[in-house]
């Protein structure tokens, strides 16, 4: 159950349409997800958001669009984010993750989150050269 009720008609909104005709045309869809139609009850909050995940999902960087994908589901997992879970496995699909690639992507996450909570367990301190400090028995 949502917090709160999608907007009925949010592309009333002139500041709404503006990102929802930006979100259709990055996209080259017609389509607007729920998110982002939840996002309309706040055109400020819409635009804030859009502009984010455009510059740093939809521009070319030094990460190839999959490797953002992939970190995105990591995250989402993490954060317990089934939406978003649900919406970046279907963009990595779309972008080329294979079965394969899905597996070894939930089995690193699984490992990240049993040596994370072990290392948080027993307080393990960090080795110095892990900052920059001298390797042990290095030259």
């Amino acid at each position: 159950m949502t917090t709160r009720s999608t907007p009925a008609e949010p592309e009333q909104d002139a500041r709404v349409r503006a990102v929802f005709d930006d979100i259709r045309a990055t996209r080259n869809t017609t389509y607007i997800n729920n998110l982002w139609r939840m996002l309309a009850f706040d055109a400020a909050l819409l635009e804030s958001t859009w502009a984010d995940v455009k510059r740093l999902m939809a521009t070319p960087s030094h990460l190839d669009p999959l490797t953002k994908e992939l970190i995105y589901i990591a995250v989402s997992i993490t954060n317990a984010c089934s939406y978003c879970v649900h919406s970046h496995t279907a963009a990595a699909r779309a972008k080329g993750m294979t079965d394969a690639q899905h597996a070894e992507l939930l089995a690193i996450v699984g490992l990240a989150a049993k040596t994370n909570q072990l290392a948080t367990g027993l307080q393990v301190p960090v080795d110095a050269v892990f900052d920059g400090g001298p390797v042990p028995g290095g030259a």
